[in-house]
């Protein structure tokens, strides 16, 4: 499947039943310790986002050196690969394995599938669709909210097959690429929409191929903001990028305040400066909403510069060199 068509067809994603192979042995755990890596823990950090009072941990890296033993024992420890051979996932899988902690597996097939079965781990098979990690989050977030048993969320989450469009953001996302051309995205949101930027973000990497930055307010009103108070030394590197700012009706007003004033301060300065509003009638509709139009102005800027949007050779290329 196309890049194109994936995004096209993203609202699909939610009609996935996911059904947990060895849902026997699914333990019931207070923490849920998400071992993942790119796209494979996006639909955690999204979840976070959408229920903070879910207790959800998120290990991007190798082993279980940096948790404690307590910590350990009371988790649920989730392996997310979407491909099923990510080495930093298999090696949390093993030490857990090994400690014999509770785990639970998500994947489309590989590796993860064949020790899931070998040792009657709780697994969810993701449908094999051929598209990219980062294009298969409504099937994702579909198999952990199952995986977690969030059933309110995993019901909420089935309305989207309808209630998304992606064909109608298309535009809006064409129009923001044409926005964007020679410039360095960076995008901001409250802390409470963290997960919503840095998708943002990683979607302008992945598939638009191109530098970009994320941040949240009020921590970069701190720190980062000054780094952009345009002096006439600096002018030449300030221009090069261009700031989008997301907006949610939900956030705290003093967070709503920071960003009309940062907006202000940053366009007096002759920066380049985007608000978008995140619509819908639910915070699970805004998110998903906002992260399709990113999918559509990825995809254009990619579109824009002439560059594949679909594949990541750079990826692959590091994934053969590291493992000579």
């Amino acid at each position: 499947m196309s890049m194109r068509n994936a995004v096209l067809n993203f609202n699909k994603q939610f009609d996935f039943e996911p059904e947990i192979e060895n849902k026997e042995n699914l333990k019931n755990k207070d923490i849920f310790l998400v071992a993942g890596m790119g796209g494979s823990h996006w639909a955690a950090d999204i979840i976070q986002t959408l229920n903070p009072a879910i207790n959800i941990v998120i290990h991007s890296d190798y082993d279980l050196s940096s948790f404690p033993e307590n910590m350990l024992n009371s988790a649920l420890i989730i392996l997310s690969s979407y491909s099923g051979n990510t080495e930093e996932t298999l090696s949390v899988l093993a030490e857990a394995l090994e400690r014999k902690f509770a785990v639970a597996a998500i994947s489309v097939n590989g590796k993860l599938a064949e020790l899931a079965s070998i040792n009657a781990i709780p697994y969810v098979r993701m449908p094999d669709t051929g598209i990219q990690p980062r294009s298969a989050l409504g099937f994702s977030i579909r198999a952990m909210l199952k995986v977690m048993r969030q059933n309110k969320l995993l019901d909420e989450s089935k309305f989207l097959s309808n209630k998304l469009d992606p064909a109608s953001l298309e535009g809006e996302g064409k129009n923001l690429a044409k926005l964007l051309r020679g410039k360095i995205p960076v995008i901001y949101s409250s802390a409470t929409n963290r997960s919503v930027a840095f998708n943002w973000k990683i979607k302008f990497n992945e598939t638009g191929k191109i530098p970009a930055f994320a941040n949240v307010f009020p921590e970069l009103n701190h720190n980062e903001m000054t780094g952009f108070d345009v002096k006439k030394n600096t002018e030449e590197l300030s221009r090069n990028f261009h700031f989008i700012f997301l907006k949610d009706e939900s956030d705290h007003t003093k967070i709503s305040k920071r960003m009309e004033i940062a907006e202000k301060l940053y366009s007096d300065r002759g920066l380049a400066v985007t608000a978008l509003d995140l619509k819908g009638d639910s915070k699970m509709e805004k998110i998903f909403s906002s992260l399709v139009l990113a999918d559509w102005a990825a995809y254009y800027t990619a579109d824009n510069y002439g560059l594949e949007p679909e594949q990541v050779p750079m990826v692959e290329e590091f994934k053969k060199m590291i493992a000579d």
